[in-house]
């Protein structure tokens, strides 16, 4: 019994490492081919199929050097402002999200507490601290479930991809493929959708707009000049000078 067992801890420790390996090997053959699509991609491909029977979809890949310096900046202004310093995981925000979620938690109980019985409680809204290298793991790699497994292999592939790629590489990839709108991917179709350019010719402004609406692309492209949107955008603008590109 204790031998079956043993055999079977040492296929699972194998099967794992051979998955660890696999990944490895992709991620270092992306510093010579860009990837044809993410798993974030495919899985979106499937949803546009099934709901709509249809796949409207927009995607280009360019190189960094016609990738706006301002979309750089401004991108790395509003999602992850150590990018250029860190090992590809920011402790720190990821301490200070903990921490603002946990105050959200408190005080949504403590409202659902006054409420009267049978209401349904509030929701404490989820704060992220994941940095564009994460996301683009998860992107890449991964399916949107949450579990613990699921971040112990999405650290992992950060890591992966921050010791096999550049940092120039990796944002590269990330602006090339992240979602800015439904079926809308990377930052040559989201220059041309929502302001006509190219990417290489987005304005500090246009840049900074982009931007602002990577955590939620498919709910501000209904509105992507909206109040909120145009005054977030000022405020990454301004921070846009301070940023270092890698």
């Amino acid at each position: 019994m204790m031998r079956a067992l043993g055999r079977l801890l040492a296929l699972l420790l194998l099967g794992v490492l051979a998955l660890q390996l696999f990944f490895a090997g992709r991620i270092a053959l992306m510093n010579v081919l860009a990837p044809q699509s993410t798993s974030f991609q495919r899985s979106e491909i499937w949803r546009l199929l099934s709901e709509k029977g249809q796949i409207a979809w927009a995607q280009q890949w360019v190189d960094e050097a016609r990738l706006s310096k301002n979309l750089q900046r401004a991108v790395i202004a509003s999602e992850d402002a150590g990018f250029a310093e860190h090992g590809g995981v920011d402790w720190d925000a990821l301490e200070k999200a903990w921490e603002k979620n946990q105050r959200a938690e408190a005080r949504a109980e403590k409202q659902a507490a006054r409420q009267a019985a049978g209401r349904p409680a509030p929701q404490a809204k989820i704060v992220g601290g994941s940095t564009i290298t994460q996301q683009l793991a998860k992107n890449l790699f991964l399916s949107g479930e949450r579990h613990l497994l699921r971040k112990g292999q999405e650290f992992m592939l950060t890591l992966m991809l921050e010791g096999l790629l550049s940092k120039a590489r990796i944002l590269e990839i990330y602006l090339n493929n992240v979602e800015w709108g439904e079926g809308l991917f990377g930052a040559q179709a989201a220059a041309r959708h929502y302001f006509r350019v190219d990417a290489a010719q987005l304005s500090p402004h246009q840049a900074a707009r982009l931007a602002v609406m990577l955590p939620a692309p498919k709910r501000f492209e209904k509105r992507p000049a909206s109040p909120y949107v145009l005054s977030r955008a000022a405020t990454i603008e301004a921070r846009m000078n301070a940023v270092e590109l890698p």
